[in-house]
């Protein structure tokens, strides 16, 4: 593999770095195109990820908050309230619950196997 086709994983980070806010004097001189494309993949990756884990915990909530209460619910007050459907998708959405409705899924039903 010649000089320029290698990615150095340090100058990917730094590169990164700066796609996600960072001062654009860190990035290192003499990135590679191939460093560069690589840096791009990785940001838009987990760009993409976190957009997903955000959707998903969006649906979570619709779920979860079916009504509206008078005093703030416990998250036993809140599954009482639910129909058994929806605790089939929210078994499908567990790692996206907040951590109480994780708990009290958990306590209910067990965790799900695809966890």
């Amino acid at each position: 593999m010649s000089e320029s086709n290698e990615v150095r994983p340090e100058v990917v980070e730094a590169i990164v770095g700066v796609l996600k806010g960072g001062d654009p004097a860190e990035l290192p001189s003499g990135a590679t195109a191939a460093e560069k494309a690589a840096a791009k993949d990785r940001y838009l990756s987990e760009f993409l990820a976190e957009r997903g884990k955000r959707d998903r915990q969006s649906q979570a909530w619709e779920l979860l908050l079916t009504r509206s209460y008078d005093e703030p619910p416990t998250w036993r007050q809140i599954f009482d309230d639910l129909s058994p459907e929806v605790h089939t998708q929210l078994g499908d959405l567990y790692d996206a619950l907040p951590a109480g409705a994780q708990e009290e899924y958990a306590r209910r039903f067990g965790v799900p196997s695809a966890v």
